[in-house]
């Protein structure tokens, strides 16, 4: 209570620090992994801070349009019920993009009585985190996330012109300097936006796509801060393009030839002394980092929905294009969903490679620490690690389509154990309901190909 009161006090002096601030946006994350919230005066900050603003429970289950989802209990059956949103501690955070001098509160949502809303992806992976808690851990987390820039004029993905030649990109320039200075100013307003926000961004590569990069986040001991980071990242990104006239998009698969966007999560384990318990000093890893990488395969096509969530997710999941398609882990293996980095042993680690950039970064986390955690309490233990080309027709595969992934979501035995039922039920509806509103569509493709043949 201490902490938060001091955290409440920090946000009520920075806004008086910065009387320049004109708009206030206060938002929760919703299960699709988009802000949602009010826009409110700068007089009611306040209000904020006390935890007065309220938004209905099912503001964190709309569709992708931001549809209400039809037959969800929490709309009308349950009379479409608030929830508290309180501030998440996070702060007031400046953003440099918008006309006007703006900053945003993020929050979460807590029912009537005050408990978590479970329903809520932050609150979600905080009930994960409360577990490996209760074992005496904690998880050591660091996000890597891919993006395109794109033209901000075309209908479809359309490379961008460069700021510095005048000319469109036209070539793949994995790693290339000059693609990074290219687009030089763009990258340090997005640093300086990171350093406002506390997100700790580091390296930026340019990827193998025509105008794809790559920036690395720091590791951190507080997962919850993570999974913030990357939600906060996503935002200064897509929002510093539009700055600079360009669009940056994490969809999974913007180009249909060309590299997907992912998002690879680093993580490791730390006990109550703060030791890595992955570390056995040796290359392998401990008996708990197997234990932890057998929760992740048992549990793989079960969650496979959170690391690909949407109907272009699925384009990204295909052999030989550096995303995974089969369960299977490995060291040193970039082909396989599970990869054990060399390097010293006291910074042994998981990287998991399933998810796209596209997915929703707090449940993306929390079902890859929950599912490890099932595998460390079961002491479950992996197969024999897979080396060479990880896309073999031996090795059991992840659901191949959207709906296959919706059905191993919603008939597994590992996510009870990692979500509450009211959020699982909740993403199954939402998705269901988006795979009916994509099902409903017919493609300029299907026109063409159809229209005067059949």
């Amino acid at each position: 209570m201490q902490q938060d009161r001091k955290r409440i006090e920090d946000v009520v002096g920075w806004l008086a620090d910065h009387p320049e601030i004109e708009v206030l946006h206060t938002a929760v994350c919703d299960l699709n992994g988009i802000m949602r919230g009010k826009r409110i005066p700068i007089g009611q900050a306040q209000r904020v801070i006390d935890g007065g603003i309220r938004m209905p429970l099912s503001i964190v289950g709309v569709d992708v349009w931001g549809e209400d989802i039809v037959g969800n209990a929490l709309v009308f059956a349950g009379g479409d019920t608030d929830g508290i949103c309180n501030p998440t501690g996070r702060g007031a955070l400046p953003i440099n993009w918008t006309t006007r001098p703006s900053a945003m509160i993020p929050l979460w949502m807590f029912q009537e009585t005050r408990a978590p809303f479970l329903g809520d992806p932050r609150q979600a992976l905080a009930h994960i985190l409360r577990r490996y808690a209760e074992h005496g851990l904690t998880p050591v987390v660091a996000t890597e996330l891919e993006f395109y820039l794109v033209d901000p004029e075309a209908d479809s993905a359309v490379p961008p012109i460069s700021p510095y030649t005048g000319k469109r990109l036209d070539s793949d320039a994995i790693l290339s300097l000059d693609e990074l200075e290219d687009f030089g100013e763009f990258f340090r307003d997005v640093y300086a936006q990171c350093e406002q926000q506390n997100v700790p961004a580091d390296t930026a590569i340019a990827e193998n796509g025509i105008g794809q990069f790559e920036i690395n986040l720091l590791h951190t001991a507080d997962a919850l801060k993570a999974a913030d980071d990357a939600v906060l990242f996503k935002r200064i990104v897509k929002g510093v393009a539009r700055k600079h006239r360009l669009v940056a998009t994490f969809m999974a698969k913007p180009y249909g030839t060309r590299s997907g966007n992912g998002f690879h999560v680093h993580f490791s384990v730390n006990d109550a002394a703060g030791n890595n318990v992955f570390d056995d000093g040796s290359e392998y890893g401990s008996p708990i980092m197997h234990n932890a990488v057998a929760g992740l395969l048992t549990g793989m096509a079960e969650t496979t929905l959170l690391f690909a969530p949407h109907f272009n997710s699925y384009r990204r999941l295909r052999p030989d294009t550096h995303a995974p398609n089969a369960i299977s882990w490995g060291y040193e293996n970039r082909t396989s969903a599970v990869r054990i980095p060399g390097g010293s042993p006291k910074a042994r680690r998981i990287e998991h490679r399933v998810a796209g950039a596209d997915a929703n970064p707090y449940l993306v986390i929390a079902g890859i620490l929950g599912a490890a955690l099932v595998g460390i309490e079961d002491e479950l233990m992996p197969p024999k690690p897979f080396s060479g080309r990880a896309y073999s027709e031996r090795l059991p595969k992840l659901p191949a389509d959207w709906a296959s992934a919706v059905n191993a979501f919603e008939d597994g035995t590992m996510v009870p154990r990692i979500f509450d039922p009211v959020l699982q039920s909740m993403f199954l509806a939402c998705k269901r309901q988006e795979i009916a509103g994509f099902a409903s569509q017919v493609t300029d493709l299907e026109f063409s190909a159809y229209l005067e043949v059949v």
